[in-house]
């Protein structure tokens, strides 16, 4: 009994396998920023589950951070994108978290943009 109860809890703890690979390293760099315009990046992410995917929230950490991606369902094995808008409101390092929900996967993909702010 005590061995399925073991059993029973490590496969509860485990993580699910991961329905998405990104096609780029998971935190962008924009490096050093000039004044008060806003840039811009794309994440691009490969579908590796066995079924449609969609995006279902990109939740960013502040209000200085915007996402735009496509309601479209995400065949398997195929591609699509996440741009993300980052409009600096101070001078300074900025470290932005980006959480991205998909459906079928309870857990948060965590994706960050980073840079410094010059006057």
């Amino acid at each position: 009994m005590k061995l399925f109860f073991l059993l029973a809890l490590t496969s509860f703890l485990t993580d699910p396998a991961p329905i998405v690979e990104w096609l780029q390293p998971m935190t962008i760099d924009f490096g050093d920023l000039q004044g008060r315009d806003e840039v811009q990046t794309t994440f691009e992410f490969r579908n590796i589950s066995d079924s449609a995917i969609i995006i279902e929230a990109v939740r960013p950490g502040c209000g200085c951070t915007a996402p735009d991606w496509s309601e479209e369902a995400i065949p398997p094995d195929s591609t699509a994108q996440l741009v993300i808008w980052y409009i600096p409101k101070k001078e300074g390092y900025f470290k932005e978290l980006i959480k991205v929900y998909f459906s079928g996967q309870r857990k948060a993909e965590r994706i960050y943009i980073e840079g410094y702010v010059v006057d």
